[in-house]
């Protein structure tokens, strides 16, 4: 098949609707390392792994950060 056919450009719609960590970590404003946890976790409803590559759907939502801070004992007077 020559180059430039129809898979090809059925590839580039496909890849079209993800971002990848990196533009993930830019449009949330955190490390693309944490992206990375966040997919492997689940945590990122339709992230897809292609090869070693993490999508995340341009559409995904930052998921709330899990770690909460805990104050034990302390009130401000």
């Amino acid at each position: 098949m020559p180059r430039g056919g129809c898979e090809e450009g059925i590839v580039r719609r496909y890849f079209m609707d993800y971002l990848t960590t990196s533009e993930a970590a830019e449009k949330w404003n955190i490390s693309r390392r944490r992206v990375t946890v966040l997919c492997s976790t689940g945590r990122i409803p339709g992230a897809l792994q292609k090869g070693g590559m993490w999508l995340i759907p341009k559409n995904a939502k930052k998921p709330e950060d899990g770690r909460k801070v805990r104050y034990i004992g302390h009130k401000k007077k």
